[in-house]
């Protein structure tokens, strides 16, 4: 069920996106779809907070990828 909703934007905004044939109910509803998708229900950004609490492994990861390849390098066909 969709619902109707007011958002103010604009008027040079508004005109801009209007000429260029953007769907404004399209973007917005991407837009929210993003957001929910990097916060939690309680309101935390998951996955933020997911990185900088792994950033060491995700360097020491990355640092290891870039001296050693990975392990499929030998056997792709691209």
């Amino acid at each position: 069920m969709n619902e109707r909703v007011t958002v103010e934007v604009d008027s040079e905004t508004l005109a801009r996106a209007r000429a260029a044939g953007v769907d404004l109910s399209e973007v917005l509803k991407r837009a929210v779809h993003r957001e929910l998708l990097r916060i939690s229900p309680d309101g935390h950004a998951d996955a933020d907070q997911w990185y900088r609490e792994n950033k060491s492994a995700v360097d020491s990861y990355n640092k290891f990828i870039a001296e050693n390849g990975l392990f499929s390098d030998g056997v792709r066909k691209f």
